[in-house]
């Protein structure tokens, strides 16, 4: 009764003090979103360049989630974590004096050789940036399946997913305020850089790694090959069968990369999209909206979770088809309201779309765990998630491209097709196996 009242108790811990240290991240990661149309007003640089830059540290947070998934399947998270953040920091505050850098490196405080550096200087900030943003959700997802069984995951994982909401929607009310009221981009990575020293300590002292790191016994019914021979050799071989060869996973990532698509759109375009349309809102109603958006996604994704536990046996894929659907949905609407529509009732529909998309964002990592493994959990995700952020070669310069060329008429129409092409992907996973681990039955399979 005592190991089972301390399991709790640590499980719980490890799950809310890493949704804090994980929405760190957040707040110096999406600041950049809300200092561009501020950056594009005071120094003309255009949504295309915008978008190379979005698409570029896109596709690199990509690749940093495929090897921080890699190496958090065998790395302790809490020092993972802090590691990551800590650089994060460092390279917003740095941020912060691009202007000053393209200054140096030019000798001009203006005209288009001064503006070009400064788009290099911030793309490669950004790019460091992000490189070590892949440090956040890999050790994370690992405290998941090393202390949520996965019948219980997908209810447990959608609490920890809000994290990913409570950040993008404090980050987004917080730099929509620093612009209104300040009209300087540069406090939108100096501020939230602060904040996030906070929260590395915070993680420091609150985050242990596994059960077995505070004297628990690790999760019953989770008997995987490497658990009789953990040997690195053993373990490449192990991740090249449950991800790399494995159908189900190349489905969720291609599907999840649809998802992305729509999110990414709303998130990283959303700001600008909302102060650029016939009738503009302010900076700070812009920034409430995102973030209202966000909160929705937290309330939708525990909804999700919870019904596919409850509702649908754990079968989180039936639930993520279902409500993608109901996403495109969504986008119709948007794309058929006037232009003179009222900010509330484009909220509204905002909030709506929010709450149905962050079920799929959240629930099919949540799959991809499951049928990987605790022990190949993380390398599934950061597959699915190097997938998924192939979606900024369209989110980035594909809509800064289209946005400058066309303008925003036509933007929900498209996120309407790309929900329902990822519908298609995920109905062909509709009756697969709950998860990828040894039970009985299979055990006494191989016995004889």
């Amino acid at each position: 009764m005592q190991t089972k009242h301390s399991f709790k108790y640590w499980q719980w811990r490890v799950i809310v003090c890493s949704m804090i240290g994980y929405s760190m991240f957040y707040l110096v990661r999406k600041n950049f979103s809300f200092a561009m149309p501020a950056l594009g007003a005071e120094y003309g640089i255009t949504n295309t360049s915008f978008g190379v830059i979005l698409t570029l540290v896109g596709l690199i947070y990509g690749v940093s989630k495929m090897i921080n998934g890699i190496v958090a399947d065998r790395a302790n998270a809490r020092w993972h974590l802090v590691f990551g953040l800590s650089v994060c920091i460092v390279l917003n505050l740095i941020f912060g004096w691009s202007d000053r850098i393209s200054h140096w490196i030019t000798g001009r405080a203006e005209g288009p050789d001064f503006v070009n550096a400064m788009v290099v200087v911030m793309a490669i900030l950004l790019v460091l940036n992000n490189l070590f943003q892949g440090c956040g959700f890999a050790p994370c997802n690992r405290l998941l399946v090393n202390w949520v069984p996965p019948k219980q995951l997908a209810t447990k994982s959608s609490i920890w997913n809000t994290s990913h909401s409570v950040g993008a929607a404090v980050v987004s009310v917080l730099c929509g305020y620093i612009i209104g009221v300040t009209g300087d981009w540069r406090l939108c990575f100096w501020i939230p850089s602060l904040i996030a020293v906070a929260g590395v300590a915070f993680i420091i002292v609150t985050l242990r790694d596994t059960p077995r790191s505070v004297g628990l016994p690790e999760l019953p019914d989770t008997k995987t090959p490497l658990d009789d021979d953990d040997s690195l050799g053993a373990y490449k071989a192990y991740v090249r069968r449950m991800v790399f060869l494995n159908p189900v996973i190349w489905v969720l990532a291609v599907s999840d990369l649809f998802v992305y698509v729509v999110r990414f759109a709303i998130l990283d375009w959303g700001p600008t999209f909302l102060q650029q349309r016939a009738v503009p809102l302010s900076s700070e109603l812009a920034g409430w909206t995102i973030g209202i958006f966000e909160v929705a996604g937290c309330a939708g994704m525990l909804c999700a979770g919870w019904i596919s536990d409850n509702l649908f046996k754990g079968k989180a894929q039936r639930v993520c088809l279902i409500e993608l659907s109901l996403v495109a949905l969504c986008m119709v609407v948007l794309h058929l309201l006037p232009d003179a529509a009222s900010p509330t009732l484009m909220l509204a529909v905002l909030a709506v779309a929010g709450f149905f998309l962050y079920g799929p964002q959240a629930l099919l990592g949540v799959v991809a765990s499951n049928q990987a493994t605790k022990k190949a959990a993380s390398a599934a995700v950061g597959f699915v998630g190097l997938m998924s952020y192939g979606s900024v070669i369209f989110t980035g310069v594909g809509l800064g491209w289209f946005s400058d060329r066309y303008g925003w008429d036509h933007l929900f129409v498209l996120m309407a097709g790309v929900a329902l092409v990822g519908c298609l992907l995920i109905a062909s996973l509709w009756n697969i196996r709950d998860d990828g681990y040894l039970h009985d039955d299979q055990l006494e399979k191989t016995k004889r």
